[in-house]
């Protein structure tokens, strides 16, 4: 492989792993059974440890408790069956400081890689067992085969790396390390597509370097520079990417200039407004509460966007209760102020049907003139279009969407189907669809610019009640503006969160339903599971509706509602729950997002410490929705730590960024950053937590590179870039 131009990343991506020595076909295989390919996904398989062998421990000086890197010889080895009927293989270890055990549990075929005479590299945790020091299933590298000879001379005597071996793909670490080590021998210098000005300023070493340091580091010192420089190098890729998708949708859109002014946004409640006002500022004036310092803000950066001839791409992250919905219904005001229309897509069915009840009931009185009827004034159009509405009411509403009789569709996917088309669609809101990765929000635009027959693109802002940490925002959501609602209307009250930790806790939780209900109130009991398992011992819901209504909840109307009922009985269950003829509604996570009960004061979640931090929170926001003191109840012994601290959060805090943040410390990114697409431009080293300021020192570089020549000046960073993205997305984003 090795040339003496320096080597691009995207010519290692070019290399198949069969170009190297010793693998055939059948590691080959193996190697592509962990996504590894070629050359660059080779390298991009980190260590996950190192074994510092130049400051080897002798076993004359180990401290059970402690893990360890032992170099020792094999002096006898046995196997036998444990009662049982495990495979135990025994190795006595030995050097020249004195001997330990080491075993081995379902791994028969170490009796044959350690026989006696052979000397290996041993790396566990020291136990002991009957007073003696011993390690179990320890990582083993072999140094000294049992003939004497040595496995690879360039590695004895130094800092080794722990790949994350494969038993089932058959792959030792000692093996991804000989690939490792091969691969950059061969490559020689690595392009380096980062300029030197901003490698100086971050103080960071240069590619090869990098490659170099955290695979073959000489000494421990070695790894940390070379990691910083790999964990600026995978956001830099992710946010010269986003970037690009700015600036491609800034350069290829035909945007709309709405009339949303901003003192219109100023009225208060009650304030004189007359038919020739706009509907924004008569919305307003008519509402209940007053915009918080927090909505206001949020829509005045709004107002900014319509006003612009580049379309909105916003988010918004807002609390549970936070009043997401009074900025939403603004924004599509201003769309059918300004003589368009607006959509609002939802998730599910339900929660559609929920949110057309809501807008009817909110724009009530609102009226737009129109001088195709009688008196050239008319009540705003609110349709529904989801797949359960019939034939006839469907074709009714898509031909007010097309002669733009109908003002706002409400709907789930089914507004994205070929027939769907608008006479003008200003707007877009989406509301709890932050599990949308940045291809399908393109996608979605462009649905709207190609289905409105004025061919613009309409302004676009996604809503989510999931709080996000600003970190993992700016990963997954970094092709959108974003706002926060951080700010709770004034007059609501906090929920309570308590704890059930002994009998009486739980007593006193069930008695507070009973409170609860016989002011008139309703309660939600949230359980994990549908049916009983014998696997695992969650509370059952099926099984809790029956026990609840015979025992703590007697004399109560008590349903149930989960994902395997069909979608008529969900209805059927929630409208009973809405009207108050069951007083109690056992579910699971279905009723998560989106229903609003105001009558519900009390949640109950049982076994809680088997959700998550962030499903536990919006799970609490599903009462607290009224003008009254409402409950939350945690049941469950967590068997864990974690679960602990999750549960003591919920307790101890209302806010769901602080536990967005808890949230992160706990699971790690890896569960957040699944709302982005997954591929080759995965984090791989990059820790959200850890590395935060090395993310906000990419998006700086990645956002002057793009501002300043969108990447035409930068050749070898375009062609590395082409590495992580399919054919169609670089056409995109690279076509000039």
């Amino acid at each position: 492989m090795s040339e003496s131009a320096p080597r691009r990343l995207r010519q290692l991506g070019d290399v198949p792993v069969s170009q190297l020595r010793n693998v055939g076909e059948k590691r080959t295989a193996a190697l592509a059974s962990l996504g590894i390919e070629n050359v660059f996904d080779l390298l991009t398989i980190y260590p996950r440890r190192y074994i510092d062998r130049t400051k080897r421990v002798d076993l004359s000086d180990l401290t059970v408790g402690e893990e360890a890197a032992v170099f020792g010889e094999v002096g006898k080895v046995s196997s036998r069956r444990t009662k049982q009927g495990k495979v135990m293989v025994e190795v006595s270890v030995r050097d020249d400081g004195g001997s330990i055990k080491v075993v081995f549990f379902n791994q028969a075929w170490r009796e044959r890689q350690l026989p006696v005479g052979v000397q290996a590299l041993f790396f566990a945790k020291v136990t002991e067992y009957k007073g003696q020091r011993q390690m179990t299933n320890p990582v083993v590298d072999v140094i000294v085969g049992a003939s004497g000879e040595e496995r690879d001379v360039t590695r004895i005597g130094r800092v080794v790396p722990i790949y994350p071996a494969s038993g089932k793909a058959g792959l030792t670490s000692w093996e991804i390390g000989g690939f490792i080590d091969e691969s950059l021998r061969r490559a020689g210098p690595l392009l380096d597509p980062v300029p030197p000005s901003v490698r100086d300023e971050l103080q960071l070493v240069d590619r090869t370097q990098s490659y170099w340091g955290i695979h073959l580091p000489s000494d421990l010192d070695d790894v940390a520079p070379a990691r910083r420089r790999l964990v600026f190098d995978e956001f830099l890729r992710l946010q010269l990417l986003l970037a690009l998708r700015r600036r491609r949708l800034e350069e290829s859109s035909a945007g709309i200039r709405h009339p949303l002014a901003l003192d219109d946004l100023d009225v208060e409640p009650g304030a004189l407004s007359s038919p020739s006002s706009s509907l924004v500022r008569r919305f307003l004036a008519g509402h209940h509460f007053a915009l918080t310092s927090a909505q206001h803000r949020v829509l005045v950066e709004i107002a900014r966007d319509m006003a612009s001839p580049l379309p909105m791409h916003r988010l918004l992250q807002g609390d549970v209760g936070s009043g997401k919905t009074v900025v939403a219904l603004t924004t599509l005001l201003a769309a059918i102020d300004g003589g368009r229309q607006g959509a609002l897509m939802a998730p599910t069915e339900v929660l559609a049907e929920q949110h057309l009840a809501s807008l009817r009931a909110d724009l009530a009185g609102l009226t737009k003139s129109d001088p195709s009827v009688l008196g050239g004034e008319r009540g705003l159009s609110i349709q529904l279009l989801t797949g359960r509405v019939k034939a006839k009411d469907r074709q009714s509403v898509l031909d007010g969407l097309r002669n733009g009789s109908v003002d706002v569709v409400v709907g789930t996917h089914a507004l994205l189907t070929d027939d769907v088309r608008f006479k003008a669609l200003g707007a877009i809101v989406i509301d709890e669809q932050h599990r949308f990765g940045v291809e399908q929000r393109a996608a979605l635009r462009d649905k709207g610019r190609n289905h409105s027959d004025e061919q613009a693109d309409p302004d676009l802002l996604v809503m989510t009640a999931t709080p996000i940490p600003r970190t993992a925002a700016m990963v997954v959501f970094g092709d959108l503006d974003r706002s926060v609602l951080d700010e709770m209307p004034r007059g609501r009250i906090p929920i309570r969160t308590e704890w059930a930790k002994d009998a009486g806790d739980v007593e006193r939780c069930w008695q507070r339903v009973r409170e609860e209900v016989s002011a008139g109130r309703r309660a939600f009991v949230i359980c994990p599971l549908v049916e009983g398992s014998e696997r695992i011992e969650a509370t059952s819901a099926v099984e809790e509706r029956t026990r609840l209504a015979l025992e703590e909840l007697r004399g109560l109307s008590v349903g149930l509602l989960h994902g395997q009922m069909k979608g008529p009985e969900k209805e059927a269950v929630m409208a009973q729950f809405r009207a108050g003829e069951l007083n109690v509604l056992v579910a699971t996570v279905v009723i998560e997002v989106g229903v609003d009960v105001p009558e519900a004061s009390v949640i109950v979640i049982e076994d809680a410490w088997r959700f998550g931090l962030a499903q536990l929170h919006q799970l609490r926001g599903r009462v607290g929705r009224a003008s009254v003191q409402s409950y939350c109840y945690l049941l469950g012994t967590p068997p864990n730590d974690e679960g602990a601290v999750r549960l003591q959060a919920l307790v101890d805090s209302t806010d769901g960024f602080a536990l967005a943040e808890i949230d992160l410390d706990l699971r790690g990114e890896g569960t957040l950053l699944g709302a982005r697409q997954r591929g080759r431009s995965d984090l791989r080293l990059a820790s959200l937590r850890d590395d935060e300021d090395l993310l906000l020192a990419a998006q700086r570089v990645a956002d002057s590179m793009v501002r300043r020549d969108g990447l035409t000046g930068e050749p070898d960073m375009v062609d590395e870039l082409r590495l992580f993205v399919d054919d169609e997305e670089a056409d995109y984003l690279f076509k000039s």
